[in-house]
């Protein structure tokens, strides 16, 4: 193991990625906003008994994956695997729940899961979700998945499918549970040990287990919307009637029941067909809330993979904004004039125009060298003569072309006026391409 290798299943981000990163986080921000979601922020660990029961005692999240520790107090705290669970917790905390309903929330946060790392699943990754407390109509589900479909469609992610489920209610599942338990008894020999764990106390489970051989019985099991209740069935016929007065496509698969416990009713992914990714999941939870302590509340939400997101977006060649970078560079030669040049940089920056002057004593070629590969639009040149005159040389680092201007407090406004001069036939020739 070496200090200057990162942990396994952990990445950087680089500056050559962080710009792609804060337009997606830009998307998320904005479409959760339009759609009169608020954001929610809490801590990145809690206390282990929050996720437990939350979460779910048989999932693999909880038996499996989390980074759980003991604090100097001797509590046991975990690094949070997922954000619902910590919302709700919040919610109740804080009183949210006594707010005007239904209440709209959505975070962008970093999640830990002690999982295998592959494409697109690490064991720090970020997550964009929503959360929707205190409406229990189908038009909610389906407001959540609109949401999800819509942060698709502006970052450019085509192609993928949405596929839909319901689990049904705590009352019809039961049914379902003996079904299932009757099933997956006649292969309990073959099941993996967890799974043969989970067939008294939650056999849902087994239908989400990674293993080959699990997977393969789960084929032939019986599929839950056979044994949903009459008040289920008819919430889920009208959730895909509402997607289909949006025109939002869907597919029935029966055989998705999400991997965490608190689900209930409408689960739903969508899935890359090509990458075999799941880019988006979640569903309803109408218990979490009373099962942690509060009230009978319903709710709702979804999670998306930012770095499942990139991927997707990356092998589609979906275009990503040019990131914005210095726009002039300041080019001193001698002491004097650093002197004199640091004092403007400093005035351009309050201005909101992003300058960089030379801290290196570098020689006036190596500097126009430097500033070309900054993407500096245009490079000041500021030597001896120049300051006995008052004046300095502006170049236009696209075309070449010198301009000798003033150097007095006008100058922010002359640069100004290039900059926007630039940005105009920059535009031009865009429209003129189209």
């Amino acid at each position: 193991m070496s200090i200057l290798q990162a942990p396994r299943g952990t990445a950087d981000v680089l500056p050559s990625q962080s710009s792609k990163w804060r337009y997606i986080e830009r998307v998320f921000h904005e479409t959760a906003a339009v759609f009169g979601f608020r954001e929610i922020r809490f801590p990145t660990f809690e206390y282990t008994e929050l996720f437990s029961r939350g979460v779910g005692e048989t999932t693999d999240v909880v038996q499996k994956e989390m980074y759980t520790f003991e604090d100097r107090g001797g509590r046991s705290i975990t690094l949070r695997p997922e954000g619902t669970a910590s919302t709700v917790r919040a919610l109740l905390q804080d009183g949210l729940h006594n707010e005007p309903m239904p209440l709209r929330l959505y975070y962008l946060i970093s999640c830990f899961r002690g999982e295998k790392p592959q494409a697109g699943r690490l064991r720090e990754f970020h997550q964009f979700g929503v959360e929707l407390f205190g409406a229990a109509s189908p038009a909610a589900d389906v407001e959540a998945i609109s949401l999800a479909a819509t942060v698709f469609d502006r970052l450019g992610v085509s192609g993928l499918r949405l596929e839909i489920n319901s689990i049904g209610c705590a009352d019809c599942r039961k049914a379902y549970h003996e079904a299932l338990r009757a099933y997956f008894s006649a292969h309990s020999a073959e099941l993996c040990e967890t799974c043969r764990s989970r067939l008294e106390h939650n056999p849902m489970r087994i239908l989400d287990c990674k293993s080959p051989v699990c997977a393969d019985i789960a084929k032939g099991a019986p599929a839950v919307l056979d044994y949903i209740c009459d008040d289920c069935r008819s919430h889920f016929e009208k959730v895909k009637a509402l997607l289909g007065s949006l025109g939002i496509a869907f597919t029935v698969n029966p055989k998705i029941v999400r991997g965490l416990d608190y689900y209930t009713r409408t689960v739903f992914e969508f899935t890359d067909p090509v990458l075999g990714l799941t880019a988006c999941g979640g569903g309803r939870y109408d218990g979490l809330v009373e099962q942690l302590g509060g009230p009978a509340l319903p709710a709702l939400g979804f999670g998306m993979g930012v770095e499942r997101l990139m991927m997707l977006m990356e092998a589609r060649g979906c275009a990503f904004p040019e990131e914005s970078g210095i726009e002039v560079y300041f080019a001193p030669l001698g002491e004097a004039a650093s002197l004199k040049a640091t004092s403007i940089v400093s005035k351009f920056r309050a201005e909101g125009i992003a300058a960089e002057c030379d801290l290196t004593g570098r020689s006036a070629k190596a500097q126009m060298k430097y500033a070309d590969k900054l993407g500096a639009a245009f490079t000041v040149v500021l030597g001896e003569n120049e300051l006995v005159e008052g004046t300095a040389v502006l170049k236009n680092m696209k075309t070449g072309e010198l301009l000798r201007i003033a150097l007095d407090d006008a100058i922010i406004d002359t640069v100004g006026a290039a900059l926007k001069r630039t940005a105009i036939d920059s535009l031009t020739a865009a429209a003129e391409k189209l």
